[in-house]
């Protein structure tokens, strides 16, 4: 037997050295260097027999003129979950391997097994190495899903064991919770440490390539919001959503990292509810539901998340300052960009926030990152501190640049058309936008384009 490899990789990027090295050179960071030990048939032959064999694998492989490979797109799994689906790019990839990340307790688990319920005619094994089998049969009553013959339930932390199980049942879908509870005898360090998430992460990809088979991999946050284990593990996989949301809020999204098969820009909207995880078809309609007739410091921005558009409440409050210095915090949105903003409202538009308190939080417990939502941060923050509100049925987009301008924004029609739909009279919209939409007339929402932040405001308050 030949003797095992020792090899260092950095445990935030996943950048190899045969040697130990204080600071990594791809990313940087300081003494995140951990020894490996590599196995020359770490997993390798349990995923071989658990899919095909190494002659029929080479049968397979053989080189192809590019012009005689099929350019059709791959038959699709049906999850039975339109919003999953729509992330994924239509559906499970026959021998794909996805990972799905997010925070301890944010709905993971949840979100997979009532999955893995509705899909009928498929035979599925659900690998649990953090529940057991009573717990798994309790969340599922929880979630009131029709009890599933094709579910299959295994209990175990063993690579090998595990792969001795998939040969047994033959299934058509493999979900391993989680990859960080994983690990091979063949490695010689604790489950969840840089090697075990590595080898047991390549076996699967292995067994997946070769048996076609889609495996379906969740992983845990750590603190820093990056996913646990190396770097490498996003690489190895063909895509990568990540479960977002505030455990205090009901709202959950499902968004797209990675997609060798489908586009990054989707994203699927759910709502956490007592038996379980529900879809929502039209976020604006439940992110709107209150009324804030005459409350200042409330702006509705349409904004774009991924290809969906919908409709985000914008509350700021602006308030003297107790202490010397004042505060600057943002919930839902990024607090430089806050502070960007706020210079530019003080130095452009010449009003004074310097010795003021600034709180500003997007409703619903989301987090947008369009910079569409910038004219309707600077729109609250004012409204606040003049204590003046804005008029129902106004909503706004547009960028704002440090001279004070109203930059374009992209999907304009999309935004406008969100806003009509659900009854908004006035939309504020950068001018140059006007330019490529041609007639304004075809929509009963008024439209009011602006140059200058200055403009806008002067719409709002006049």
């Amino acid at each position: 037997m030949a003797k095992d490899k020792i090899a260092y990789v950095c445990s935030n990027c996943g950048q190899e050295s045969s040697k130990w090295i204080g600071k990594c050179p791809a990313c940087g960071q300081w003494n995140t260097f951990k020894e490996i030990r590599v196995s020359n048939d770490t997993g390798t032959n349990a995923a071989k027999s658990a899919g095909m064999t190494l002659r029929q694998a080479q049968d397979k492989n053989r080189p192809m003129r590019l012009r005689d490979i099929s350019s059709k797109d791959e038959p699709r799994i049906d999850t039975g979950d339109s919003e999953l689906n729509r992330v994924l790019g239509g559906g499970l990839v026959p021998g794909s391997i996805i990972l799905l990340g997010g925070e301890p307790g944010i709905g993971k688990s949840t979100l997979t097994l009532q999955t893995v319920l509705r899909m009928t005619g498929k035979k599925i094994l659900y690998v649990s190495g953090e529940e057991s089998a009573h717990q798994l049969k309790m969340r599922s009553e929880r979630i009131e899903h029709p009890e599933s013959d094709d579910v299959m339930i295994l209990c175990e932390t063993s690579l090998e064991n595990i792969f001795a199980h998939i040969k047994e049942v033959k299934p058509d879908v493999v979900i391993i919770d989680s990859i960080q509870t994983i690990a091979t005898e063949d490695v010689e360090s604790s489950p969840g440490s840089v090697s075990q998430v590595r080898e047991c992460a390549s076996a699967l990809l292995r067994f997946a390539k070769t048996s076609t088979i889609p495996v379906i991999l969740i992983g845990h946050i750590n603190k820093e919001g990056t996913l646990a284990g190396p770097k490498i593990l996003e690489h190895i996989v063909d895509t990568v959503i990540q479960f977002e949301g505030d455990q205090h809020y009901m709202y959950r999204i499902l968004r797209s990292i990675k997609n060798r098969f489908g586009s990054t820009s989707e994203l699927g909207i759910y709502e956490m509810q007592q038996n379980g995880l529900s879809q929502v078809s039209n976020p604006s309609e439940l992110l709107l539901t209150q009324d804030h007739e005459g409350l200042s410091g409330i702006a509705i921005s349409s904004a774009i998340e991924g290809v969906r558009p919908f409709l985000v409440e914008t509350q700021a409050l602006v308030s003297s300052a107790a202490y010397g210095t004042p505060q600057r915090s943002a919930t839902g949105f990024d607090q430089r960009r806050l502070n960007m903003l706020l210079a530019v409202l003080e130095k452009r538009v010449g009003f004074k926030l310097m010795q003021k308190d600034v709180f500003l939080n997007i409703a619903g417990g989301l987090r947008v990152t369009d910079l569409a939502m910038d004219l309707s941060v600077i729109a609250a923050v004012l409204s606040s501190n003049v204590d003046t509100p804005i008029e129902q049925g106004w909503c706004m987009a547009g960028e704002v640049g440090l001279s004070g301008e109203v930059r374009p924004v992209s999907r304009i029609e999309q935004r406008i058309g969100e806003a009509e739909k659900l009854g908004f009279s006035h939309i504020i919209i950068p001018r140059y936008n006007l330019q490529g939409m041609g007639s304004s007339k075809k929509y009963s929402i008024q439209l009011h384009p602006v140059r200058k932040v200055e403009e806008a405001l002067r719409e709002l308050f006049g």
